[in-house]
């Protein structure tokens, strides 16, 4: 009679961890298939700026999103900065325009540090943004610097297209 106890108690010790591998297997088939984060595309685009007196030409940015959180960064090697410029000390503003005629704006206050002469490197700025939303120029790039306040205004659209968000 033991042994049919022992044999009983197997049996259901074996049926609990076959169901619990089987939830377990079906788990991470959950997870492996769910969708992924929100993604923008493209994750870099290319335009031109004018920022007067400080220079002009081509301009990357570059875009990542996290819900409805989003961060653009924006290098260019032509507009430079005529003073050397500590991290963290540029308070800049990109504002983009929406499909619809509205904009939006990315702020921050993340930048690098520069050196005289250097190329801009301004950084994540972050902003939210909707699902669906694409985001082009004409747009403008607001940067103060050391009290200066220096706007550059985008000349063309994004290349290779607007940034559209998940």
């Amino acid at each position: 009679m033991q042994r049919s106890r022992s044999s009983s108690r197997r049996s259901r010790s074996g049926i609990g961890a076959g169901a619990a591998l089987t939830a377990g297997a079906l788990a991470l088939a959950g997870f492996v298939l769910a969708p992924g984060a929100a993604a923008v595309a493209p994750g870099t685009a290319t335009t031109k700026a004018d920022c007067g007196i400080y220079g002009s030409g081509g301009v990357t940015l570059t875009a990542t999103q996290s819900g409805t959180s989003a961060t653009i960064t924006v290098t260019s090697t032509d507009i430079t900065t005529p003073v050397a410029v500590e991290a963290g000390t540029v308070d800049s503003s990109l504002t983009m325009t929406k499909a619809g005629g509205a904009t939006t704006v990315f702020a921050g206050k993340s930048n690098p540090a520069m050196e005289a002469g250097g190329g801009v490197n301004s950084g994540p700025l972050t902003g939210t943004v909707a699902a669906g939303d694409s985001l082009d120029h004409p747009g403008s790039l607001k940067l103060v610097v050391q009290g200066i306040t220096v706007t550059c205004n985008s000349t063309e659209s994004l290349a290779p297209g607007p940034f559209v968000f998940d």
